[in-house]
């Protein structure tokens, strides 16, 4: 396998890459620009200025995992793939948060799905903050560009079981689905994708931009931590950083000093703000880390009469809008509906239960089936997000409370989502809440369902998608950048992530930040040169 591997050709071949494990002493080095974070932003943004003959460097405090390390095992790859082991959670342990923390960022674990920034969602922007230039008319081409880039297509293969329920139960209903577009080039079809491609079929940031830039003499530090900022007058002078040992999360004592005439932030919605406020960077509206979103996620699992194996197959290629924007961009929530992968480890996290009453419910995995509801949090006034803010250890934590209007939105997809796998033949539905049973039909799922307390800790929630807490606007006193990622208060720094976004977006949003960034930094390498 590791002939054919990009990133094991490219490490042969010479690439800069610099184990943040390794090194012995501190080390200062410059660059023009300094890039922190690789994932969707910093990939991208790495490639664009690399290839315009800039000098490049990208940091990175995950390690570098590639093919070889890609073993389709849950227990190793969620221990060291994602932030905190993937125990990551919101300050009152409410919601689970899953992001990935390795070179690629979460581009490397997420389930492929690649869409377009939603139109309704751009036009709130324009008209709201002021946005005007991010109108889809203007956007079109940036999507466009960066769907060829990573292979972005409508899923060729039919899907798997699991994700054809949705779509049976949204056509008995007369609900809209469509098939979710995959960033995947010569997939094998296995569904594991939420561990790290075996097959290289991936095209996140680890396969394509990131050895895009360093192909072009970019240099990557790995297991290296960005810890501060420093300002010298009116500008950013250097980044300070600390190296962790090859276990990921051991400080060794050492230091690396980063100098650059421009430094990029894009370590992603949580990441990001947390350098900021760790840097004291002058913030006089106090909006870093203001307006977090992270389309609130609840589940249901049905048990079919059929195999659904929903472990084996592409993990999301179905979905359906109908509920999305129904009651216009401000009304009562909207939600995305689709579906995800149930892997043993990460199933046995969420079906309710323990000891033996898991034991049974875990024994029916193999004909078990879930939907997923994505909450579009931000345009209504009643859902004004949650807080990024520093713990003692200046590590950073998103507090996140959940509104009425937010559990009024949650319940009614609970509705809307048994009622669907229901009318698909289930022979019993189970929300994904401490109190809930198991349903033998929609009426009983349904009473069920109006009773049941919507209550933080009684529902299971997650998010795999934080967007906001830097955002972008035309007023400086309402955001944190300008609409090309341009910070409004210091002159040579640029946020290219899901940070600036200024509310969720109601979709999957990995290639709105590729689109957002390569437009930023093609405007970005100008003005440097």
């Amino acid at each position: 396998m590791s002939l054919t591997d990009r990133i094991a050709q490219g490490l042969a071949s010479g690439w800069n890459v610099t184990d943040g494990a390794q090194l012995t002493e501190n080390l200062t080095t410059e660059a023009d620009v300094v890039v922190i974070g690789t994932g969707a932003g910093g990939g991208t943004t790495a490639e664009i200025l690399a290839r315009s003959g800039l000098s490049v460097i990208l940091v990175e405090e995950g390690r570098l995992y590639y093919q070889k390390d890609f073993k389709m095992d849950e227990q190793s790859a969620y221990a060291s793939l994602y932030q905190e082991g993937m125990s990551r959670v919101t300050a009152d342990g409410t919601i689970a948060i899953l992001q990935g923390r390795c070179v690629g960022g979460s581009t490397t674990v997420n389930w492929t799905s690649s869409f377009r920034t939603p139109a309704p969602t751009l036009n709130h922007w324009a008209d709201r903050f002021g946005l005007e230039d991010l109108r889809p008319g203007t956007l079109a081409p940036w999507f466009a560009g960066r769907e060829e880039r990573h292979n972005m297509a409508p899923w060729q293969v039919d899907p798997n079981v699991n994700n054809d329920i949705l779509r049976q139960g949204c056509e008995k209903l007369g609900y809209s689905w469509e098939i979710i577009p995959r960033n995947v080039k010569g997939c094998w079809n296995l569904g594991y994708c939420g561990v790290g491609c075996p097959t290289n079929a991936k095209q996140g940031a680890l396969l394509t931009t990131i050895p895009g830039a360093l192909d072009n003499n970019a240099r990557l530090f790995h297991s290296l931590r960005a810890d501060r900022l420093v300002m010298k007058q009116d500008r950013i002078d250097h980044l300070e950083a600390s190296a962790f040992a090859t276990d990921g999360v051991t400080p060794t004592g050492i230091r690396v000093n980063l100098k650059a005439r421009h430094f990029v932030v894009a370590a992603s919605a949580i990441g990001s703000p947390g350098l900021l406020l760790r840097s004291d960077l002058p913030d006089p509206h106090g909006r870093v880390g203001k307006r977090s979103f992270i389309h609130p996620v609840n589940a249901t699992v049905a048990q079919m009469p059929q195999k659904v194996e929903p472990y084996y197959g592409a993990p999301q290629s179905i979905y359906s809008d109908e509920f999305n924007f129904r009651n216009g961009v401000d009304g009562p929530v909207g939600y995305k509906l689709e579906v995800p992968p149930l892997h043993p480890g990460m199933s046995s996290g969420v079906i309710p239960g323990h000891g033996e009453a898991q034991l049974n419910n875990m024994a029916g995995l193999p004909h078990m089936q879930s939907v997923i509801a994505l909450l579009r949090d931000g345009f209504h006034p009643d859902s004004q997000g949650g807080t990024v803010s520093l713990r003692d250890d200046g590590s950073p934590v998103l507090d996140y409370p959940i509104t009425d209007y937010l559990w009024t939105g949650l319940r009614q997809a609970f509705h809307t989502m048994a009622e669907i796998q229901f009318a698909a033949g289930a022979e019993k539905v189970r929300l994904m809440h401490l109190d809930s049973d198991w349903y033998s039909s929609w009426a009983e799922a349904r009473a069920a369902i109006n009773q049941l307390p919507m209550e933080p800790h009684r529902v299971r929630l997650f998010t795999a998608h934080q967007m906001g807490g830097c955002a972008m606007g035309s007023d400086p006193a309402r955001s944190v950048v300008n609409s090309f990622g341009e910070h409004h208060h210091v002159g040579n720094l640029s946020i290219h992530d899901a940070s600036i976004f200024p509310t969720s977006i109601g979709a999957n949003p990995q290639l709105s930040v590729y689109a957002l960034a390569a437009r930023n930094s093609t405007r970005l390498a100008q003005r440097l040169a």
